[in-house]
C-alpha cells in the first residue's frame, strides 16, 4: 500500500483540507474500535509496565527520544493504537506502512523520502510497520541500512515473536517491547467509555460475557459490542442484554457459577478415571464453551496422569504436559485440540495410582517413624577424608557389579527393616495394570518375590474418598 501519514491531531495545512475532510467523515463513519481509538497516553488502558506514570516507554514517548522499537503482544492490545498516540505526540514525520502488502519499493521509496526531509529540514522521520513479521528477508535488509544510520526510526508491530520472526540485525537496532492482552477489568474501563459514548447501558450478565468472550482482545470486545448496540437499537431498547451480546458473538451463554466450576472438573477428572473418552470429551467441551481458563484444565491433565495413569503408561504424563505446554504456546481455540488429544489417551490407557500411594505411604513413614541419620556408607565424603579415615567401606557401587546391581539397603535401619522378605517396608507397590507387570517382574528379579509379590499384598486400598 502506497505510504500515509497517520491522523497526528494537529491543524493541517493548506494543502491539507481536503483530507482532513475526508478523514472526519471516515471518524464518524468508522466501526466501534476506530472511533473509541485514545488519542493520548493518558486515554490508552492497559500496560502500566510500559505506559503507566515513569514507565521507560512513556518517558521515550514524551520526551520525543523514541528509537527503534519493536511491539510484540496478541491482536487488540494497543499495538496500532500506541503508534496513533505516538503519531501525535512526535514533531517527526511519521508514515505508515502494512507489511501486508508494501514491498522493498515502498519502503525504498520511505527511505529516500526520510533522507530529503532530515537533509532539507533537519526533521527525523518515523516509519510504523503493522505486521512486520510478513516482511521476509529481503524486505527487512531493504529498511536495516536506513534505520542503523538514523534515516528513519521504525516502530514495528507483530502478533509473532520477534525474536523468531525479526531479522537478527534488525532487532539488534531495536528495543522490543512486549504488551500483554487486557485484563478483565481493563475490558470493562474499554466496555465502559464506548457505552458513555454511544449513550447506552449494558446488564451485568452481558458485561461479564462481554469481557469473558474478548479474552484481554479489546478489538474483539468493541465490535462484539457494536453489534450487539446495533441488535439493541433494532428492538428500540436502551440496554444491551446477554442474549444481544449472545447474537453478537453467536455463542450460548453457559450458567458456570462456582459450584459448577467444582463439579464439572470432578466430573471431567471421574470421567478419564473411569476410562471413558467420551465422557471425558464431554466435559472438557462444556467447560472450554462455558470459559474455563483452558491451563487450569491442562494443570489437572497432568496430575491425573501420575495420579491414575501413572506408571501403567508413563507416556500418559508426557501427553499431558505436551498438551499443558501447547495450551500457552498455541492458545485457544486451537489448543482444545492438544487438550482433547490428551484426554482420549489417558482415558483409554490403563489405570494405576500406584505412585500416588507409594508416596502416601513414603509421607506416613516420615511422619510417624524415628527419621535416622543417613547411613555412613551413603553420606557424602570428600575423597581424601574417605581415603584417611577408612570410612569407604560399605557402599557398593552398583555399575562395578557385571549385572548393574547389588542388594544392600539405602535408608536407615529404623525405616527398612530387614535386607529382604516380608519385613522389608515396601512403599511402591506396582499393579498388574499394563506396563507395570514388567516393572513388577524386574523388581521381584532384583529384590526377591516376598517384597513385590502381587498376590500376597496387591488389594484396591481406599486412599480417597469415593465421593471426591
Amino acid at each position: 500500500m502506497p505510504a500515509r501519514r497517520l491522523p497526528t491531531g494537529r491543524e493541517p495545512g493548506q494543502g491539507d483540507l481536503l483530507d482532513a475532510a475526508l478523514q472526519e467523515r471516515l471518524a464518524r463513519q468508522a466501526p466501534l474500535a476506530a472511533r473509541m481509538r485514545p488519542e493520548t497516553l493518558d486515554d490508552m488502558v492497559g500496560q502500566e509496565a510500559l505506559l503507566g506514570p515513569g514507565a521507560p516507554l512513556r518517558a521515550l514517548i514524551e520526551t520525543d527520544r523514541l528509537s527503534s522499537i519493536i511491539l510484540w503482544g496478541p491482536p487488540g492490545t494497543g499495538k496500532t493504537t500506541l503508534a496513533t498516540v505516538v503519531a501525535a505526540q512526535t514533531h517527526r514525520a511519521f508514515i505508515a506502512l502494512s507489511a501486508v502488502t508494501a514491498g522493498v519499493k515502498d519502503v525504498r521509496e520511505v527511505i529516500e523520502s526520510a533522507r530529503r526531509l532530515l537533509a532539507e529540514q533537519g526533521r527525523g522521520t518515523i516509519l510504523f510497520l503493522d505486521e512486520v513479521h510478513r516482511f521476509n528477508k529481503s524486505q527487512q535488509d531493504a529498511l536495516l541500512p536506513a534505520v542503523e544510520a538514523g534515516i528513519v526510526t521504525l516502530i514495528g508491530a507483530t502478533t509473532e515473536n520477534p525474536f523468531f520472526e525479526v531479522n537478527a540485525p534488525l532487532l539488534s537496532r531495536s528495543t522490543v517491547f512486549r504488551l500483554q492482552p487486557l485484563s478483565p477489568a481493563e475490558l470493562r474501563v474499554v466496555v465502559d467509555r464506548a457505552l458513555r459514548q454511544e449513550r447506552y447501558q449494558a446488564s451485568e450478565d452481558a458485561m461479564t460475557h462481554l469481557v469473558d468472550m474478548a479474552d484481554g482482545d479489546a478489538r474483539v470486545a468493541l465490535t462484539t459490542l457494536e453489534v450487539a448496540l446495533a441488535l439493541a437499537r433494532t428492538d428500540d431498547r436502551e440496554e444491551v442484554t446477554l442474549e444481544d451480546v449472545e447474537r453478537a458473538r453467536q455463542t450460548r451463554v453457559l450458567r458456570y457459577g462456582e459450584d459448577d466450576h467444582y463439579d464439572i472438573i470432578s466430573a471431567f477428572i471421574k470421567s478419564i478415571r473411569g476410562s471413558d473418552p467420551d465422557a471425558g470429551l464431554y466435559w472438557l467441551a462444556r467447560m472450554l464453551e462455558a470459559g474455563e481458563d483452558a491451563r487450569f484444565i491442562a494443570r489437572r491433565l497432568v496430575i491425573l496422569a501420575s495420579e491414575d495413569v501413572g506408571m501403567a503408561d508413563s507416556n500418559g504424563l508426557v501427553v499431558a504436559d505436551a498438551a499443558a505446554r501447547a495450551v500457552e504456546f498455541v492458545g485457544l481455540p486451537e489448543a482444545a485440540l492438544n487438550l482433547a488429544h490428551a484426554v482420549i489417551y489417558l482415558a483409554t490407557a490403563p489405570k494405576s495410582n500406584t505412585a500416588m500411594a507409594a508416596l502416601v505411604r513414603a509421607n506416613e513413614d516420615v511422619r510417624n517413624r524415628p527419621t535416622g541419620a543417613v547411613p555412613l556408607a551413603l553420606a557424602s565424603v570428600h575423597p581424601y577424608q574417605r581415603n584417611k579415615l577408612k570410612e569407604g567401606g560399605g557402599y557398593r557401587y552398583p555399575h562395578n557389579d557385571p549385572s548393574g546391581f547389588v542388594v544392600q539397603e539405602y535408608r536407615p535401619p529404623e525405616i527398612a527393616g530387614p535386607i529382604a522378605g516380608v519385613e522389608r517396608r515396601v512403599y511402591y507397590r506396582p499393579s498388574p495394570h499394563g506396563q507395570e507387570e514388567a516393572v513388577a517382574r524386574r523388581l521381584r528379579e532384583l529384590w526377591g518375590d516376598a517384597p513385590y509379590d502381587n498376590e500376597a499384598w496387591w488389594e484396591f486400598e481406599k486412599f480417597h474418598d469415593p465421593n471426591r
